[in-house]
């Protein structure tokens, strides 16, 4: 794809579930080398189209475009007053590592900006997602489960320990 330009978010649309599904099983299969111990896989519906299309017609579902591509998607669902969760997020492996899931949760906030707290979970394994979560302001929360991680960001400075 060379140097990349503008990163944008679009609301899905279900013609694009197919691609969509197909870069999702991809990036989440490179998760083998960030120490899933399930080979590769990843969250219920990750390879389903139709579980894709559900999850457009259920949350706040964007597609991450990139040099006029779709290279990823973003999705959210309000949990709360005042309280997102990311629930899916995925970049396509040929453009890993150059910022474009940072620059999409700088668009999802700012589509967003009543929301004081973000939420998201993550496999405890995941030493990627974990690291990119903190790198990204997130702190752990809580867990997910026996096998996960719940990471929580609190928006316009607001100090967790007042939210609580």
């Amino acid at each position: 794809m060379g140097q990349l330009q503008a990163i944008s978010l679009n609301k899905a649309r279900e013609e694009d579930a197919e691609k969509l599904t197909d870069i999702s099983r991809r990036a989440f299969h490179t998760d083998v080398d960030c120490g899933s111990p399930w080979g590769e896989s990843g969250p219920p519906g990750y390879d389903s189209p139709q579980a894709q299309a559900r999850l457009m017609r259920e949350c706040d579902y964007y597609e991450i475009v990139c040099d006029e591509a779709i290279v990823g998607a973003i999705v959210a669902i309000r949990r709360g007053d005042r309280h997102y969760e990311c629930c899916g997020l995925f970049v396509d492996p040929q453009v890993h590592n150059r910022g474009i899931a940072t620059a999409a949760f700088d668009l999802m906030w700012a589509i967003y900006p009543d929301v004081e707290r973000w939420t998201v979970g993550t496999p405890a394994w995941n030493r990627r997602t974990n690291h990119f979560y903190q790198k990204l302001g997130f702190v752990q929360a809580g867990q997910d489960g026996p096998d996960g991680v719940v990471y929580e960001k609190m928006m316009d400075g607001i100090p967790q320990e007042e939210t609580r």
